[in-house]
Parts: structure tokens; C-alpha cells; sequence
């Protein structure tokens, strides 16, 4: 059977490191969009307007199938990959770290940078809560009013969540289920009424 759940943060979360008076410090966020990643980003340069460099990795999507890594002026792969990496070691999705960095005036080579990117990343995932979701669909059924028992049968489904409804001469429910409990549930509908996806 496919997998159906992933996993990531359920709130922000900070970490630290210094290494040769360098100072990082790392925030993980949870994200949906990039829009949200943006936002995250800029509010952090913003914190830290007067750091050397604002790094960063996220991965997005339940099937984690949207990433970027952000050097951000670093020597290539010694900042965002690092950080990058440390997502992955902890199969997380919907996550974004940014590492800021405040040069202490010692250069920490390309290992050494690596190296502290990715600690400074770890310490703040680990400080954070990770958290198992679903991977949820949204439908919509639309019946008649004398349907509305049958209907109301299948949205008691432990993995049904009711989103919207309105109940008139036609009715309409909007409701999300758990990806791989989809099926049985939109054949059950497709019985009493008209089922579309969202």
C-alpha cells in the first residue's frame, strides 16, 4: 500500500552554534507555500540586517517533490545543501531552516562552514515538535435533501472532516478524507449523489 502521511514541524523552533567566533543561529519554520517561505525569509534578514549571510533549505509537498537550497554568498554547497541534508536525515516535508550566520573574522573553510551550517540546522530541528500528518483529498457531493441521511452515514467516517455545507432543495458538502480511504468512501457517495474533486 502507498504511503499516505509525512511528516513535519508542528510550530517554530530555534537552534545555535559558534565555531571560531562565528556565530549561527538556526529557525525552523513550518510551510505550505512559497509564499510563506518569503515571507519567513525576509522577516529573518530583517531580524538580522546587519549578519553576513542568510542561508537557507526548505522542502515542500507531501511527496516532498518541491526543495531549494539558498548559499546566499557562501562558497557553493557549504550552506543551503548542509541544511538541506539535515531535512532529509529527518524525513521531514513543509519545513524551512534558515541559518544566519555573523562572521567572527576567522575564515572556517569550506568543511568547517559545512560543518556548522548543518549543526546549527540540526540543533533546531531537534529542538522542534515533529508531527505525523495525512495526506488528505477534498471532494465535493452534491444530492437532494431526501438523500441526506445516506450522505450523512459516510461523513461520521473516522477520516472524513467536513469542511462546508449548505442545505437547501440541493444540498452540498465539501469534506476532505485521508488519501487512501478516498475510494471507499466516494464509491459510497457516488451512490446517492454527484461527486467531484476539488
Amino acid at each position: 500500500m502507498f504511503e499516505d502521511t509525512y511528516k513535519t514541524i508542528s510550530a517554530p523552533s530555534t537552534g545555535s552554534y559558534s565555531e571560531k567566533r562565528s556565530k549561527f543561529l538556526a529557525y525552523a519554520f513550518p510551510v505550505q507555500t512559497e509564499a510563506q517561505i518569503k515571507e519567513h525569509v525576509a522577516e529573518i534578514q530583517k531580524k538580522h540586517y546587519d549578519a553576513r549571510h542568510c542561508c537557507y533549505a526548505y522542502i515542500i509537498g507531501p511527496r516532498k517533490d518541491a526543495y531549494r537550497v539558498n548559499d546566499n554568498g557562501e562558497p557553493s554547497g557549504t550552506a543551503g545543501r548542509p541544511i538541506h541534508g539535515q531535512l532529509l536525515s529527518k524525513d521531514l516535508t513543509n519545513t524551512l531552516v534558515i541559518v544566519v550566520r555573523y562572521f567572527g573574522g576567522i575564515k572556517l573553510g569550506v568543511s568547517g562552514l559545512q560543518n556548522a551550517y548543518k549543526v546549527a540546522a540540526r540543533e533546531a530541528l531537534e529542538a522542534a515538535n515533529i508531527v505525523e500528518k495525512t495526506i488528505d483529498e477534498t471532494y465535493q457531493v452534491t444530492f437532494e435533501y431526501l438523500q441526506m441521511n445516506a450522505v450523512m452515514q459516510q461523513m461520521k467516517d473516522p477520516y472524513v472532516t467536513i469542511l462546508s455545507q449548505q442545505s437547501d432543495l440541493n444540498c452540498m458538502i465539501q469534506f476532505s478524507i485521508r488519501q487512501r480511504e478516498a475510494d471507499r468512501i466516494v464509491e459510497a457517495l457516488k451512490k446517492v449523489g454527484t461527486v467531484t474533486v476539488l
